[in-house]
């Protein structure tokens, strides 16, 4: 009997280690897949950052281009009220006048020389004039200052131009000043 008590004792032990075993194995899996699910928290959250990274790179290299591009816009709006005066005052002397009288003449070629150079200057940093006579009138470049009764032209159309419009970059500085066709 004693054998069959040692053989008894043995498995009883053995079935508490076993026991044991599967209980450590079991606490094991469970911190390694706690260990699994920090670790996939941890990989989304550095994916997101590096996401989250590089969008706010991609956002400030596009600001930076803006800036660079329409940095000037309130320095060019203001200078297309010197260009609009200069063109009056072009368009107010009469070319007999400036034959006439030297100084006049004189004054005329610094104006429009002026004129000249600022022109180049717009263009330079890709300001253009919107001159939108005989086009189909587009809100976004232009504003309507009339209608005009006009049936040789489809309604819509632009039949006089007030004042130019610039752009900067395809930006809008200023809209022209225009008059739009209208049927009787």
């Amino acid at each position: 009997m004693t054998k069959k008590n040692s053989k008894i004792q043995s498995d009883q032990k053995t079935d508490k280690i076993d026991e044991k075993m599967e209980e450590v194995v079991e606490e094991t899996i469970s911190e390694l897949d706690l260990v699994k699910q920090e670790r996939d928290d941890l990989k989304d959250k550095a994916l997101r950052a590096m996401a989250d990274l590089e969008n706010e790179r991609k956002r400030s290299t596009r600001e930076k281009e803006d800036t660079t591009k329409y940095a000037i816009s309130g320095f060019a709006r203001d200078l297309l009220t010197v260009l609009d005066n200069m063109s009056l005052a072009l368009q107010s002397v009469k070319e007999e006048d400036c034959k006439e009288n030297d100084l006049l003449n004189t004054i005329y070629q610094g104006v429009s020389m002026t004129q000249s150079e600022l022109l180049k200057a717009f263009e330079k940093n890709n300001i253009k004039r919107i001159d939108p006579m005989g086009e189909k009138f587009d809100h976004n470049f232009h504003q309507a200052m009339m209608e005009v009764e006009d049936d040789s032209k489809e309604p819509g159309t632009v039949v006089q131009v007030m004042q130019a419009g610039y752009v900067i970059n395809d930006r809008l500085l200023r809209p022209a000043l225009v008059g739009v066709s209208k049927k009787k």
